[in-house]
């Protein structure tokens, strides 16, 4: 009888996080929470910041959770979380300050700060990046614009997976997929864009080694396991990027599919094994993120059920408090193709009152707003499945072909209205699952560390072996197509 090996994977996501613990018996992978926590931002006066040290309290009751249940044995640890945010530390790697967090307003201006210095097509061709205002890039920049003692003061910089990595293990290193979303490591020279630090005034002596995903760190540190009465346990680096690790997850055969993590943010994409750094990718905006197995993900951040949950939240404080099943059989309820918007309109990034600045940017082009919950939400699925299918054809313009199948991965994959939507805007076949890919794919990148798996293909077999699967086929693409040339007018409107 096979052994059936325990890895514990801690996802942190930007709404809340969980301790899963994935049970792989050599052919299926089997997943458990036994530890759910709230994650969010913490609003200081007018700033935004991460509660790691909360956070991090979190993670040790996870390890406790796991004792509990399951004893001390455990064959794998792995965390990952968000990309773009940080953490510094002082010459006696004490933590400095509190992290903020990628939605703080200190980085408006920023990119054009940049860009006075170092060209829009010069950043781009060194780290094949998405421009947007959160990147770690930004951030940085806007410390050393504002006069902050803080980055003078720091000897270490870690993104916040590794930074939680150090914790667990005492080693610094940074993942290469977390790496790569800070908008200054180079793909192509497989390091940190010195070069573009220094124009900038970055101080590069702070910047870990990087290293690949798979990659043990250690084991977890004599003091954590005293603490949480585990043992001496490997620490692995899966992809410390959520969206790396899912992408690994995506059940797919071949290589002529799309996958599309959809959460709070939607990150659509195809796997390739060089970065497409050119005058495309450049003019649509598109990211060269670092994959696992050798690939990069050229992809495109898409904002995302953000914006369906900053209106529960808005509606919430307003004494209706749906729940998001509600809200999508009132969107399915609704009028289709009314007003849209473009999801990415700088104006939906913030925290705020969502429905309002939803409802006003519909007026600002002319449109009539949507007067219902059940418009409103209408209106944000029908516009993300409409920037879904902006993003494909801009993927298959890039890659020279077509592609016939989009995965769609994580919570949103739970969305049978959306999933639908996309299908239909699209025209393509969705198939949707694993809702878990996150922790799926942190697992069993995992197993591939510790040798059980032999490659990312053998992975995705278990992916298919191990949880049911939804296919959407698509509807009459006359009314979709009406509503993209809508759209398409939208987006050069509001560029």
């Amino acid at each position: 009888m096979a052994r059936t090996s325990n890895y514990l994977a801690f996802d942190l996501g930007a709404e809340s996080g969980r301790a899963v613990v994935g049970r792989f018996d050599g052919s299926v992978v089997q997943l458990e929470t036994l530890h759910r926590f709230p994650n969010g931002p913490v609003r200081i006066f007018d700033h935004l910041h991460w509660d790691v040290l909360r956070l991090w309290t979190e993670l040790k009751m996870g390890l406790s959770a796991y004792r509990a249940a399951c004893g001390a044995e455990l064959d794998g640890i792995g965390l990952d979380t968000w990309g773009v945010d940080f953490a510094l530390l002082d010459a006696h790697d004490e933590l400095l300050g509190t992290p903020y967090h990628y939605r703080d307003v200190r980085t408006e201006g920023m990119m054009a700060a940049a860009m006075e210095r170092v060209p829009r097509a010069e950043i781009f061709a060194t780290t094949g990046i998405q421009f947007m205002d959160i990147n770690t890039l930004y951030q940085l920049l806007a410390m050393r614009q504002q006069g902050s003692p803080l980055l003078d003061a720091a000897r270490a910089f870690l993104m916040i997976p590794d930074l939680f990595n150090y914790w667990l293990t005492g080693t610094k290193a940074s993942e290469f997929s977390i790496a790569t979303t800070t908008q200054f490591y180079d793909p192509r020279a497989g390091d940190w864009a010195w070069n573009l630090l220094e124009r900038l005034d970055i101080p590069v002596g702070i910047l870990p080694r990087v290293i690949q995903p798979g990659e043990q760190l250690g084991t977890l540190h004599p003091l954590v396991a005293a603490e949480t009465g585990m043992g001496d346990v490997p620490v692995i680096a899966p992809a410390c990027h959520d969206t790396g690790s899912a992408v690994a997850a995506v059940p797919a055969t071949g290589d002529s599919f799309a996958y599309l993590s959809s959460g709070t943010w939607s990150l659509m994409g195809v796997e390739t094994r060089q970065p497409v750094i050119n005058d495309d990718s450049l003019a649509f905006n598109f990211t060269n993120e670092g994959g696992v197995s050798g690939t990069i993900r050229l992809l495109k951040n898409i904002m995302g059920l953000w914006l369906l949950q900053e209106c529960r939240r808005t509606w919430a404080a307003q004494g209706r408090d749906w729940g998001y099943d509600d809200l999508t059989q009132l969107a399915a309820a609704a009028p289709a193709f009314g007003a849209l918007v473009e999801p990415d309109h700088h104006d939906f990034l913030r925290p705020g009152d969502m429905p309002t600045l939803l409802c006003d940017f519909c007026q600002r082009t002319g449109q009539q707003a949507p007067r219902s919950e059940g418009e409103i939400v209408r209106c944000i699925l029908e516009s993300l499945a409409l920037k879904y299918r902006w993003t494909l054809d801009k993927l298959e313009r890039m890659q020279g072909r077509r592609l016939d199948t989009i995965h769609v991965v994580g919570g949103g994959s739970q969305n049978r209205l959306l999933c639908q939507l996309t299908a239909d805007a699209t025209q393509r076949v969705v198939v949707a699952g694993p809702v878990e890919a996150t922790a799926t794919g942190n697992v069993l990148l995992q197993a591939i560390s510790r040798g059980e798996l032999a490659s990312l293909q053998e992975a995705r077999e278990v992916v298919r072996a191990s949880f049911d699967l939804t296919t959407y086929h698509p509807g009459p693409a006359a009314p979709w197509d009406d509503a993209y040339e809508r759209f398409l007018h939208l987006m050069e409107q509001t560029a």
